[in-house]
């Protein structure tokens, strides 16, 4: 019986058009990198202390916040756009696109060569980190360009085999010079920037080499004046994940921004289901706003918010023990963060339903405002309630930054709607908060339940009780998603 399944699934991946499978395996590799991930915080979590974790993972932040500005994000939208724009010349186009990845992160490199003291100080790392830093921002383009192409061209076989081979290698390295060094943070960050170095510097040379261009002004003009108004709306989305790991370690410790990190990273896991979802649906969204038939999306809208809510309220339930497989005593105190953040998710997934009206119509000018203000709100917040009631506070900042950033787009969503799609508006707002309502009151709730393990172990069996007697409307409400996924 097992080998007639084996066969059976196997006979229908096969008849899968090459776009469904390239889009089985680009998801697979978003887990791979995800999860190895994940799997390898235990080992870090006791190698090192929560302090180096925390300045780690400040790290992690200022390299996330400095790529915008340094590399433009020119892998992001402009290069996959371009790559089917100028589809005749794509060579050209990619090896052009590298050239201006490296002009820009040179220029960056000297200017920070000439203050290296006073970067320093601003960002609170050593020379050795920032030269790092500025190197693995330029390799993470470069991969990102590669792996852009070989999405568009749905070459996923090795794209999948080189996201295993860096997934695996950057920890086993980062362990072994960790367990060797006494700048363990030092050592963990250079191990992350050869690993990048070793498998991704072929990958510009071959792009360099099919080329055969570096300097294309059309394609550089093209390129720039696309992304840098774009640059409000990357910095703010970045500030808005990043900015509060900063002020923790600034204003209370490196220790307390190590408790709060290992928190945040366990929470935002659930954002692989936020991609998954959105994944399967935004093609079928935007043909059924291309065909003005926008009523048609609540019903699957509101079926797959339900699902993104049950997902995070497990991990919610499961915080205590996700937090104490995941990292020894010391970082106990994660668990009072993680329910805040986990809800967070939840409205990250709202926002992202909302503003795909306003991508789809070229309102991006709404976007972009609405990552503005969520990330200035999201600072001032944070530097109130930090100082009052200590990190903890970040995680409730968070999610109402979010909450606010959702509730905005709905707004723009609806103006959108109202200039474009004849006023109809797609989703009834009663049945979105009534969803979200309940979400947060069963988020809080189960937050109480921390301090009775038996009483949080019973809601777990009543949750568990209420999917089997609803099983049948669950598995009817998955093929449903699977059958737009086909469709």
């Amino acid at each position: 019986m097992y080998i007639h399944l084996k066969m059976s699934l196997l006979k229908k991946y096969r008849s899968l058009p090459v776009q469904a499978k390239a889009s089985i395996w680009f998801l697979i590799c978003a887990f791979l990198q995800k999860g190895i991930s994940v799997l390898t915080t235990p080992i870090f979590t006791r190698l090192l202390t929560a302090a180096e974790y925390g300045q780690f993972n400040v790290f992690n932040s200022w390299l996330s916040i400095l790529q915008i500005f340094i590399s433009l994000n020119l892998s992001f939208g402009v290069y996959a756009q371009g790559l089917v724009k100028f589809s005749e010349d794509r060579y050209v186009f990619s090896s052009s696109m590298q050239g201006l990845s490296s002009i820009l992160s040179v220029f960056w490199t000297i200017i920070y060569i000439l203050f290296h003291n006073q970067w320093n100080e601003l960002f609170g790392l050593n020379t050795l980190q920032m030269l790092s830093m500025l190197i693995l921002i330029w390799t993470t383009q470069i991969f990102n360009f590669w792996a852009a192409e070989q999405r568009v061209l749905y070459k996923y076989k090795k794209l999948v085999i080189l996201t295993l081979i860096v997934s695996i290698a950057k920890p086993v390295l980062g362990i072994l010079f960790i367990e060797v060094a006494t700048d363990k943070v030092t050592a963990r960050i250079i191990s992350l920037m050869l690993v990048e170095v070793v498998c991704f510097l072929g990958l510009f040379i071959s792009q360099m080499r099919r080329g055969h261009t570096f300097f294309n002004k059309a394609y550089w003009k093209y390129a720039l004046l696309f992304n840098i108004p774009l640059v409000p709306h990357y910095l703010s989305q970045t500030v808005l994940n990043s900015a509060d790991r900063i002020m923790i370690s600034n204003m209370i410790s490196d220790n307390a921004a190590g408790i709060y990190s290992l928190a945040y990273s366990l929470a935002l896991i659930m954002t692989l289901f936020n991609t998954s979802l959105m994944q399967t649906i935004s093609p079928w969204m935007f043909q059924k706003i291309k065909e003005k038939r926008v009523n048609d999306i609540s019903s699957i809208a509101y079926i797959t918010l339900i699902v993104i809510a049950g997902a995070n309220l497990l991990l919610i339930a499961l915080a205590p023990e996700a937090v104490a497989f995941f990292a020894p005593e010391e970082y106990y105190d994660a668990i009072w963060v993680i329910p805040p953040v986990a809800m967070s998710v939840f409205f990250m997934y709202c926002y992202d339903l909302f503003a795909k009206f306003a991508f789809y119509y070229d309102k991006t000018v709404f976007v972009m405002i609405g990552s503005v203000i969520g990330a200035i709100l999201n600072i001032v917040l944070n530097y109130i309630f930090i100082g009052m009631f200590g990190y903890r506070a970040a995680g409730y900042t968070t999610l109402v930054c979010y909450i606010i950033f959702s509730i905005g787009h709905y707004i723009f969503m609806n103006i959108v709607c109202d200039k474009c799609c004849d006023g109809i508006h797609p989703y009834n707002i009663k049945i979105i908060l009534g969803i979200s309502s309940i979400f947060i009151v069963c988020g809080f709730a189960l937050l109480f339940t921390y301090y009775n393990r038996w009483l949080r172990y019973s809601v777990l069996v009543g949750f568990v009780a209420i999917g089997l007697l609803f099983r049948k409307k669950v598995i009817k409400y998955c093929k449903k998603i699977l059958i737009i996924r086909k469709g």
